[in-house]
């Protein structure tokens, strides 16, 4: 028997002990670095598992202790001292089936059954999710399988039933900086009357998630219950799924996609449909955004993913509709948390600085939901959502949301470091480069330091002279301070020529 000791790490979604390398046992029962354990409690059939640790420091664990990270630990729900037993813990069986699809074999709905329970029971280690997360892209996923993945995923956690017969949602699959239009569609749409429970995702590889970005306004880990209660009163909420158990296992999952950079096809249609299903949504609006440095480069892969995107949601009897939007640049102003919500609120208060991309793009997808209505008719969404964000209704309503979820005290601070990026020519922008900006941003320390990112004063179109700013970093460290600057003095991710580019607003591909 072990003497339980909580050694507070976090290693993010993944259980880890620890134990002493002059442990008896693990001089005499074979234990061994990096493999997996299982942690028994006398009368408790149920073992927590955990990815074995060795060290050789009795101040962190001594010879008669396992110390346990800080998700093990509340795991077990026991407190320090308590004694425990530990043994090997048994190869998951559906290993097999991830060793089939490195081979490059198709999977059943069995097998993917199997492999999201045993993710869900921290049967896996890191290293063996890596495996499942890059056999899945690199050998990609046949249509049957994404549905059979997101059925799984789905039955991993909860589900949610609003008794409704029409719940919207709206996804953007990412990769464009400052694409905030969420934060504004949803309160138009609820101040229309019709019922979005938003549930978002924190950033993966991006500057700011969603989630990050109206944290900055509200509290965004809310529990079901205080979901339900929301949206009871104010028809609308915009928080974080993963304190709501929608879908664990893409949790897991994304933790695992982060520091890979990893977001193939199929996972993310996986990803996306899983959290909406699960959130109880019957009305998807998804965004794709198209352009050179997007995730989706041209219109025929954009398609291709729109024809993915219907099927699955045909089997689940979820009515999505899919836009293509203009990818070539960032949306908005801000690239970073609070620089985001600074952009997000200017445009619900009919600010005169609002950003207009930002504006205009929010207001048509808004319309396209509205739209779903069956009281509106096709082509009278955009001008219902104009009127509600110009009455203040959707700041009105936006504002109720933020004090029912928990307001945050308003925080001026400013970032400690800023510098300035300047044109080294004169003429017209032609492009910008989203992974440079979001890269540069996150360098910064965006979204872990909800101050840090960018704010631009240059979009594609717009004429510069040499020595103005295209856009200010700031960052409230000096080392990420360093870090931003460095990567912008290689390339600052502006396209800039002498002749000028046509101007469009056509904000829909």
């Amino acid at each position: 028997m072990l003497k339980l000791k909580s050694v507070a790490i976090d290693t993010f979604k993944e259980n880890v002990a620890y134990l002493h390398r002059d442990c008896p046992l693990y001089r005499t029962e074979g234990f061994q670095a990096l493999m997996k354990i299982e942690i028994y409690i006398k009368g408790n059939g149920t073992p927590v598992l955990a990815v074995l640790n060795i060290v050789d420091d009795s101040s962190i664990v001594d010879i008669n202790e396992l110390g346990l990270s800080t998700q093990a630990f509340s795991q077990l729900g026991k407190k320090q001292g308590f004694k425990v037993s530990i043994a090997p813990a048994k190869p998951p069986v559906s290993l097999k089936a991830v060793h089939r699809k490195i081979a490059g074999e198709c999977l059943n709905k069995n097998e993917f059954h199997y492999i999201c329970q045993d993710i869900l029971e921290n049967r896996y280690s890191k290293m063996e999710i890596a495996a499942f997360l890059v056999a899945c892209s690199h050998n990609g996923l046949e249509r049957e399988e994404v549905f059979f993945l997101t059925k799984a995923m789905v039955e991993s956690g909860k589900t949610l039933n609003w008794g409704e017969s029409i719940v919207v949602d709206k996804h953007c699959i990412g990769g464009i900086p400052g694409n905030r239009t969420t934060m504004i569609v949803m309160p138009i749409v609820a101040a229309h009357g019709m019922l979005i429970p938003k549930t978002s995702s924190r950033a993966i590889t991006s500057p700011a998630g969603t989630a990050d970005t109206m944290e900055v306004l509200a509290e965004v880990e809310l529990s079901i219950d205080e979901m339900q209660k929301v949206v009871q009163h104010h028809r609308g909420m915009l928080t974080w799924g993963g304190t709501a158990k929608l879908a664990p296992v893409d949790d897991i999952l994304i933790s695992v996609e982060r520091p890979l950079s990893m977001d193939s096809t199929g996972q993310l249609v996986a990803s996306i449909l899983s959290k909406k299903i699960a959130a109880g949504s019957t009305h998807l609006l998804i965004d794709i955004p198209v352009g050179d440095s997007a995730k989706v480069h041209d219109n025929k892969e954009a398609l291709k993913l729109r024809k993915l995107f219907e099927y699955i949601g045909d089997l689940f009897a979820l009515h999505i509709e899919v836009v293509i939007t203009d990818g070539s640049q960032p949306i908005g102003n801000g690239i970073g948390p609070a620089l985001e919500a600074r952009d997000a609120q200017q445009v619900l208060t009919n600010h005169k600085d609002a950003p207009v991309d930002l504006r205009e793009k929010s207001l048509r997808l808004a319309g396209r939901i509205l739209e779903f209505d069956p009281d509106v008719r096709g082509g009278q969404g955009y001008f219902i959502a104009r009127d509600i964000l110009e009455s203040g209704r959707a700041h009105e309503k936006m504002q109720a949301i933020i004090q029912a979820q928990g307001k945050k005290a308003k925080d001026d601070y400013q970032p400690a470091f800023e510098y300035a990026v300047t044109a080294q020519e004169s003429g017209y922008i032609h492009a910008i480069d989203n992974l440079k900006l979001a890269k540069i941003a996150s360098l910064a320390g965006a979204p872990i330091d909800k101050f840090a990112g960018i704010d631009l004063a240059k979009k594609v179109g717009e004429q510069v002279n040499k020595g103005e700013i295209l856009f200010t970093i700031y960052a409230c460290f000096s080392s990420d301070f360093e870090f931003a600057k460095q990567l912008t003095e290689e390339g600052n991710g502006y396209t800039i020529k002498k002749e000028p580019l046509p101007k469009t607003d056509n904000y829909f591909i």
